[in-house]
This record gives C-alpha cells, structure tokens and sequence, in this order.
C-alpha cells in the first residue's frame, strides 16, 4: 500500500501561490493516477487535478484551470501542485490521492491545510 504524506499548505492572502507537494512511499504503478482534492466542512469533496503516472498527461477542475499546474517527479516519488492567484474560495484541506480513474482514489494522505483570506 503506498503511503502519501502531503506538504506545503498555510495562510496566505488573495493573489498569493503556493506549492504543495505530495511524497509517496512505495512502488506507484504505472497504471496509477494522482490526483489533488480538496475538502471544505460541509461540501463535497472537489478534485483540482490528476496526473497519469506513466504519461504525465493531466487533468483540472473547472475552478482551477489555468491557475494551478500539476506535475510529478518520478524519481522523487512526489507529485506537487502550484496554485497561482489564490482565492478565497481555494481554502480547504488539500489531500493526494492515488487511484486509477480521475477524480477518484483509492488510497489518500491525511491532507494540508490551504487558507487564502481577502
């Protein structure tokens, strides 16, 4: 089972970025995708992007598409999120996810907090 810790949340202001970074222990299969969530109390969760391991061919959400950029370091065994231009409505907890299917997982880490005040 592979292990994901997530990295890289905190408080920032509106316009603000941040990167988020997402360390997998353990063997990530080729037929795997990673993806990002985010979970607000009281909402569903939302997927804000995935990455196909063997390719690097990637996915948005509609609320993020051409702000945030994700990308993976095999090597590393790390996938990261950058977000530019931080809204209030991007706060949440932002968790990896590793699954094979987008906006789906199987296995997930606890999550790093984002928080973008006006």
């Amino acid at each position: 089972q592979v292990q994901l810790a997530e990295f890289g949340g905190g408080l920032v202001q509106a316009g603000d970025s941040l990167r988020l970074s997402c360390v997998a222990t353990g063997r990530i299969y080729s037929s795997s995708i990673m993806g990002w969530f985010r979970q607000v109390p009281g909402n569903e969760r939302e997927f804000v992007a995935g990455i196909r391991w063997p390719d690097d061919r990637t996915y948005y959400g509609n609320s993020v598409k051409g702000r945030f950029t994700i990308s993976k370091d095999r090597g590393a065994n790390t996938v990261y999120l950058q977000m530019n231009s931080l809204q209030p409505d991007d706060t949440g907890l932002y968790f990896c996810g590793r699954g094979t299917n987008i906006g789906e997982y199987i296995n997930r880490g606890q999550g790093t907090q984002v928080t973008v005040s006006s």
